[in-house]
């Protein structure tokens, strides 16, 4: 059999429509040089695999949902499209797996790169004018973290300060002046930290990934997972920012301060939209002092008095501030009560008021120390009913509507082809980097078809 001779480059393998051939003209990844410059000799060693080849290379594995180092490293060694993204001729080698693999073992620094370019990604989209901040829609997703039940074990749960507690301390002051002014009393400022909730105590660790957190929610599948936190500017779908945490993690924790960067470093938000789990008091304060509408899905209201007479059967007087009891009789505001959970105003009723009330039996429990019944209310009440007074327009339900199709509809483009089903790596910088390329990718791909 007689062989023929083909007289080709790689240039002529690769169609000239091919969506590598649109991302490399749209991506500039010349800040990688930048970044990885101080972890590279110039005058030692061998002659290393340029940076921005190895980024390409991870950035192929996310934008083709391939899951591993290992699989991208076949896969670039047999596809002429992916040669041509990363330079390598068709006699060249591709680098290994785990050339790549051990850099990111043994160079955390590199990973500041991953940040550099889902921000970069960010920033191309805001000047091509896909992102405009008229809406911010926010939700979380799962990702397994490597871990494994077996792995499972009980530790104490020792709760972090962090960004929320710090806002309640300065709202709880502010609160305290107010009061001040009022009663012209006040208490000492808070010194010491506010008690963690008793009930949580103990906590499930994975002693393979201890920093990942084991998640029980309804709905949801138990066990080792991360969260991947993500705000998108729905648009054109653009994800605009990007935090992870441990499974363990409540939603709300990282949300204002993810917001807030949004807001001051990407583009200035008009409006923000998120389902119940970010219905907390903070929250609705915090939005309205930046300016931000906030269209929530309202919280179900939980009555967890004990007493037969609840919170519904005592009226408020708005222009008196007190509350008005079955029987007549006022319940004033009497201090400003901090919990784990937030900030409340305290209504108390006078203690020779229900010594005497006939409906003292189902006001009060016999094993209620005070004699006198109380009512909270949030410190943050007002602000909380002017935005659910709106709940009913249209502009509140078409937010809502627009959360559900972009938050939902990105986090299962990212699980189907992303990457963002499960982790191979361990740890809360692994799973971050991995978060990151994975909306990086998706982010690229709609970055291209909208601007084509």
């Amino acid at each position: 059999m007689q062989l023929k001779y083909h007289m080709v480059t790689i240039e002529d393998l690769v169609p000239e429509s091919h969506f590598l051939r649109k991302l490399e003209a749209a991506l500039d990844l010349s800040f990688v040089h930048e970044e990885t410059a101080h972890l590279y000799s110039r005058r030692y060693g061998r002659a290393p695999i340029d940076p921005v080849v190895m980024v390409k290379y991870l950035l192929l594995g996310f934008l083709y949902g391939i899951p591993s180092e290992r699989q991208i490293e076949v896969r670039c060694a047999d596809s002429n499209a992916f040669r041509w993204y990363l330079g390598i001729d068709l006699d060249e080698r591709v680098p290994d797996h785990s050339t790549i693999s051990q850099l990111r073992r043994r160079k955390p620094a590199f990973r500041k790169v991953f940040r550099r370019l889902f921000e970069e990604v960010v920033r191309q989209c805001v000047e091509k004018g896909l992102v405009s901040g008229r809406l911010a829609v926010t939700d979380s997703t799962h990702v397994k973290a490597n871990a494994s039940r077996a792995s499972e074990q009980e530790v104490d749960a020792l709760e972090e300060v962090g960004n929320y507690w710090e806002r309640l301390d300065a709202y709880e002051e502010e609160g305290l002046e107010e009061l001040k002014r009022q009663t012209g009393q006040r208490r000492a400022k808070r010194t010491k930290q506010v008690k963690k909730d008793k009930r949580r105590s103990h906590k499930k660790v994975s002693s393979t990934d201890p920093e990942s957190g084991y998640m029980k929610r309804p709905g949801k599948p138990s066990g080792f997972y991360y969260l991947s936190h993500q705000t998108t500017d729905p648009d054109h779908g653009i994800i605009t920012a990007v935090t992870v945490t441990p499974g363990d993690v409540h939603d709300s924790r990282p949300y204002l301060e993810q917001l807030e960067y949004v807001h001051k470093h990407v583009v200035p938000l008009q409006a923000a939209a998120a389902d119940s789990a970010y219905d907390f008091p903070l929250a609705h304060r915090a939005l309205e002092e930046l300016g931000i509408d906030f269209f929530v899905v309202p919280q179900p209201a939980h009555d967890r008095t004990k007493a037969e007479l609840k919170r519904d059967a005592f009226t408020y007087n708005e222009q008196r501030d007190v509350y008005l009891c079955p029987n007549g009789k006022e319940l004033r505001r009497k201090r400003l009560y901090r919990s784990g959970s937030g900030l409340f105003w305290e209504y108390w009723a006078e203690k020779k008021d229900c010594g005497s009330c006939p409906l003292r039996q189902k006001c009060l429990n016999e094993t209620d120390k005070a004699g006198a019944r109380k009512l909270q209310d949030s410190y943050f009440k007002t602000v909380v009913q002017e935005h659910f007074s709106r709940r009913w327009e249209p502009e509140y339900r078409e937010a809502l509507k627009q959360r559900q199709i972009w938050c939902e509809g990105t986090f299962a483009a990212q699980k189907w082809g992303h990457n963002l089903t499960r982790l191979l790596r361990r740890g809360l910088e692994a799973a971050e980097d991995h978060c990151l390329l994975s909306a990086a990718a998706l982010k690229l791909k709609r970055m291209i078809k909208h601007s084509v």
